[in-house]
């Protein structure tokens, strides 16, 4: 029987050598894992399965092309479609109701191109003067010395009118009477160059102002009216327009177009006031003359 420190010891004896065994046993399994790596047979193994990689890519390759020329060659067929029933309206509707009366209404109103169907007559084969396109005597002599003077008089204050927006005017009638002084009833008249054209709320027409025949003056008058009944002094209203136009050109009542005249008749001749409508009650502040008092729609009232 062996003591108990010779047990000890060899106890300790052996833990050891099997723990310096242990890295060797180790490293012999690496180095065989190595040398099965490094073998020439798992070398050739790899290397054959490279090589029947592009020849599969390649075999698939023609495959494709082969059935793509096949497709290429089948003819294909067109497919026309059948048309079916054809779809019924959508029921009318408050909306489309309205829309379709907004659209006649705008394709019924006349325009800027649509005329009164007035065109001065043709006077082909008449030895007279074409007023529709000529400019016979257009700035050709001026007027005599004594006409000059007629027409450019200064201005009388007790005839100039102001509208309640505070514009100056001057009645037409009074343009008429300056041309009856100067040239003579008959020595002068408006001969026009166009049709009338009405739009849904305006009248427009060329007018030639032709003074002991010649051209002196061309001008496009125009006037509102708001029912069509009010047509006919529409286009007579037009006509005046025309004519206070063709006048500015011969320099009658040109202050009225000086804006140092306007300021001093403004200040001197007119005043403010605060009016009341009859009917609809409204206060609004126009302008009229000192001398002149409110008229009917209006009372004069305070702010």
């Amino acid at each position: 029987m062996l003591t108990a420190p010779i047990r000890r010891s060899i106890g300790l004896l052996i833990p050891s050598a099997s723990s310096r065994a242990a890295p060797l046993a180790y490293r012999s399994q690496q180095v065989q894992a190595r040398a099965f790596s490094a073998s020439p047979i798992t070398a050739a193994y790899a290397t054959t399965q490279t090589r029947r990689a592009p020849a599969a890519a390649t075999a698939a390759s023609k495959s494709a092309t082969t059935s793509s020329k096949t497709s290429s060659a089948t003819p294909q067929r067109t497919v026309v479609a059948t048309p079916g029933p054809a779809s019924e309206p959508a029921p009318p509707t408050a909306r489309n109701t309205t829309a379709d009366a907004a659209s006649k209404a705008a394709q019924s109103q006349r325009s800027l191109t649509d005329g009164l169907s007035d065109q001065p007559l043709s006077t082909e084969g008449v030895p007279a003067i074409d007023w529709t396109r000529s400019y016979h005597g257009l700035g050709d002599v001026a007027f005599s010395k004594e006409q000059q003077e007629t027409l450019l008089a200064p201005l009388d204050v007790d005839d100039v009118e102001v509208k309640p927006d505070g514009i100056l005017y001057l009645p037409e009638i009074k343009y008429r009477r300056i041309l009856n002084k100067t040239f003579g009833p008959g020595g002068w008249g408006l001969a026009p160059r166009g049709e009338s054209i009405v739009t849904g709320k305006l009248v427009t027409r060329e007018y030639g102002m032709v003074v002991q025949g010649r051209l002196v003056s061309i001008a496009r008058g125009e006037q509102q009216y708001f029912d069509p009944d009010g047509i006919p002094t529409a286009t007579e209203g037009c006509k005046s327009n025309a004519l206070m136009r063709c006048c500015k050109d011969l320099g009658i009542a040109s202050e009225l177009w000086d804006p140092r005249f306007i300021r001093k008749f403004m200040r001197e001749s007119t005043k403010e006031v605060w009016v009341e409508h009859v009917t609809t009650k409204r206060k609004k502040k126009i302008v009229i003359r000192k001398d002149d008092v409110v008229k009917y729609p209006f009372k004069e009232s305070k702010a």
